[in-house]
């Protein structure tokens, strides 16, 4: 008999370790993200000294979890949209690359890809 009361008294140890270790992960992946340093209106103008001479026509903030949040940013220049992101915590620049996919070389009003 005292060998079954171990038993239990381990097993309900072990399901309140896991328990309490499941509760605090879940409290750690659950909590709610920090608002950026870098704010949408200073992204934009760091986009805009990127790409100068070009109007933002897309913005998306992209909470990435594990990796750095960015602001996203499309701007057209002309016939050409620039993809932008920037660091929401620092303000740099991380991604800058003109989409290749939306052309419209003779400016006829249709991609022409």
């Amino acid at each position: 008999m005292q060998i079954t009361k171990k038993f239990i008294v381990a097993g309900a140890g072990i399901v309140a370790l896991i328990g309490g270790g499941g509760a605090a992960y879940a409290a750690t992946t659950s909590a709610t993200t920090a608002a950026p340093k870098v704010t949408a209106e200073q992204a934009i103008d760091i986009a805009h000294k990127t790409v100068p001479g070009a109007w933002v026509s897309e913005l998306d903030f992209d909470a990435r979890g594990s990796r750095a949040d960015v602001w996203e940013l499309e701007l057209t220049k002309g016939s050409q949209r620039h993809e932008v992101d920037v660091d929401a915590s620092s303000g740099k620049v991380v991604k800058n690359q003109i989409d290749k996919n939306d052309r419209d070389d003779d400016n006829d009003g249709d991609d022409d890809d």
